[in-house]
């Protein structure tokens, strides 16, 4: 008889670096957050290399992006075989507590050097 065995979801980076440091698995900012401010540093950014950096899969940075740019947060343009985003910095932040505030201002902050 064979066994049923399941298997366990791949960990983010962030959790894998928690697991080898012993802190906690999770993050202040959120996977969109993370997608959006990668492609903001480089506009030209490889969708698999997104993935890399932030620690999820090719296929959740490609449905980050696509409802990133349908919410208006992302502008695609095709150049050949690649694409290139543009950020719409002035779009202000969904939720109610920081939607005072626009995108352009955390993605600033975030990208600063300290």
């Amino acid at each position: 008889m064979k066994r049923n065995t399941l298997t366990r979801p791949a960990r983010s980076a962030a959790a894998e670096n928690a697991a080898v440091s012993g802190g906690p698995a999770w993050t202040f900012l959120t996977n969109h957050a993370h997608v959006l401010l990668c492609i903001y540093r480089d506009s030209g950014i490889r969708l698999r290399e997104v993935a890399q950096r932030v620690g999820i899969t090719e296929r959740m940075v490609q449905k980050i992006v696509a409802e990133l740019a349908e919410a208006g947060y992302l502008a695609v343009e095709k150049e050949g075989r690649c694409n290139r985003y543009e950020v719409q910095r002035d779009l202000r932040l969904r939720h109610p507590l920081e939607s005072q505030h626009a995108v352009g201002r955390l993605l600033d902050l975030l990208s600063r050097d300290s």
